[in-house]
């Protein structure tokens, strides 16, 4: 053990700890490995370097504060608060707090939030491997508050993130081309991302675990992308609850590589206004960053057990030149009381990029509280979309608009109320597709609808949809024969 204060920290607030603390640090490494220990109080630091074998150990009542001052980062290469490099066995625990000081709300120009020229962030650790984090606090990071570069075997656990929600690129937890990493237990309110896997570089985000997490964000809770330089794979997603965020789990394909074997499951979102940002409670999209970029893939991906209160609806799209792969959605439940108008989405979904073409808008705007593009191999199954008698007059909406699906199963799908002119489920282009187990209630006018000139292999099958008026409806260019609607359907 390896008090600070042994070491020359005052803990006032006032002293700078910087050179008592890294002093500890090092002693610490220098002995073989152990604790540095900080007792109640408030030390102020600039850029501190872990070394392996080393955790630091911050006592209840113990504030780490850092340094808003640009010299006290001078010669680290970052303005991290922590900094470690090719370490191992190393952590951050106990009940005390780590401050970065980015409590006060951006100024602004023209409504436009102006960033400041110096801003600080908790941690970044580089190639570093057995790393620990837990139950410490952490407030107000004015950038990426935890940032794991290229880290192997990670434990996030009973962590809090406060974040000024006005702060741009606050986010808070970002596993960085990272393998075997679990996240547990955390509440986090960040101004960006709360929890968002990247690869900024050509290496794989693999085998990642979030569980048992709460989160709220002016941005997307939890996040795969914008940076796609490296594959994602096998990442797993469960047990927890969104709230007052504008997106709710985002894939953000750009940068030409794969994202595969993806779960969700267990899920409660709820999803903010849509007056300031656009909203989508699950959002998945393929797309080129620049003109020369490659085309990503999205494939093997689940989510099961979702449980969404929004005004807007879910959005995922592939491209025509790379479908998304092997899609389920099953026991999903939709509720909407207070309809968001969808004219709002008149600019680029999905992030910045140079590139645009018609899907920036033209499948965000479908009158659909589902809507889906260019998917190969699609399971919906038990999706209920519930609105309410208020919600149902704003606008006239299917509960489920597909375009360019093909060789997929949709099973026990639920509008309510029934009334509307436009069908429950809308399918354009879509070929090799098998409808079941669906009932329409009293009051529906067309359960189904079809159009395009590319509609082929409609399968209707074991359902129940007398109490519709028109089981399925057609615009002329559907081609003849297109449909198979057994006797009784």
């Amino acid at each position: 053990m390896f008090n600070v204060r042994d070491f020359g920290a005052k803990g006032d607030k006032q002293s700078n700890d910087q050179a008592a603390i890294q002093a500890a640090v090092d002693a610490c490494n220098q002995a073989g490995g152990g604790t540095v220990y900080f007792p109640a109080g408030d030390y102020l630091s600039g850029a501190i370097h872990l070394l392996s074998r080393v955790t630091l150990h911050l006592d209840n009542g113990a504030t780490l504060w850092a340094s808003t001052d640009p010299e006290d980062y001078k010669g680290h290469g970052s303005s991290r608060l922590l900094l470690a490099e090719d370490a191992e066995h190393i952590g951050i625990v106990g009940d005390g707090t780590i401050h970065g000081q980015g409590a006060a709300d951006y100024g602004s120009r023209w409504g436009v939030p102006e960033k400041p020229a110096f801003r600080t962030g908790i941690l970044r650790f580089q190639r570093c491997r057995n790393v620990a984090i837990r139950d410490v606090t952490i407030l107000y990071s004015d950038s990426w508050a935890l940032h794991l570069k290229r880290c192997e075997t990670v434990f996030i656990d009973g962590v809090n993130i406060f974040n000024n929600i006005h702060r741009l690129n606050s986010d808070a937890i970002d596993p960085d081309s990272c393998r075997d990493v679990h996240i547990s237990n955390c509440h986090i309110v960040a101004g960006d991302d709360c929890i968002v896997m990247k690869a900024t570089e050509a290496y794989p985000c693999e085998n990642v675990v979030v569980t048992n997490c709460t989160m709220e964000t002016t941005c997307a809770a939890v996040k795969l992308g914008t940076e796609s330089r490296g594959d994602f794979r096998d990442i797993h997603i469960s047990n927890c609850t969104i709230r007052d965020t504008p997106v709710g789990l985002g894939f953000y394909m750009k940068d030409g590589t794969t994202m595969e074997r993806i779960t969700f499951s267990d899920i409660s979102i709820e999803t903010s206004s849509a007056r300031n940002h656009q909203v989508f409670p699950i959002f998945m999209d393929i797309e080129k960053r620049h003109a020369d970029s490659g085309i990503g893939r999205i494939r093997d991906v689940i989510f099961r057990d979702i449980q969404i209160k929004s005004g807007s609806g879910v959005l995922i799209q592939g491209m025509p030149e790379s479908p998304i792969e092997n899609l389920t959605i099953e026991n999903l439940t939709l509720r909407i009381e207070n309809a968001d108008d969808y004219k709002n989405r008149h600019k680029a979904v999905g992030g910045t990029r140079t590139t645009k073409d018609e899907r920036d808008t033209i499948y965000a705007r479908q009158p659909s509280y589902i809507t889906l593009a260019h998917v190969d191999g699609i399971t919906l199954s038990h999706i209920r979309v519930l609105v309410t008698e208020d919600a149902f007059g704003q606008y006239d909406r299917s509960a489920i608009c597909g375009h360019e699906l093909e060789n997929g199963t949709i099973r026990g799908i639920y509008r309510r109320p029934a009334g509307s002119g436009l069908p429950v489920v809308a399918l354009h282009n879509c070929r090799n597709m098998l409808m079941t187990s669906c009932a329409a209630t009293p009051g529906t006018s067309a359960f189904l609808g079809l159009s395009g000139e590319k509609t082929a292999g409609i399968l209707l099958a074991g359902n129940d949809l007398q109490n519709a008026d028109h089981a399925v409806t057609q615009t002329d260019e559907v081609p003849s024969g297109a449909v198979s609607l057994p006797k009784g359907e």
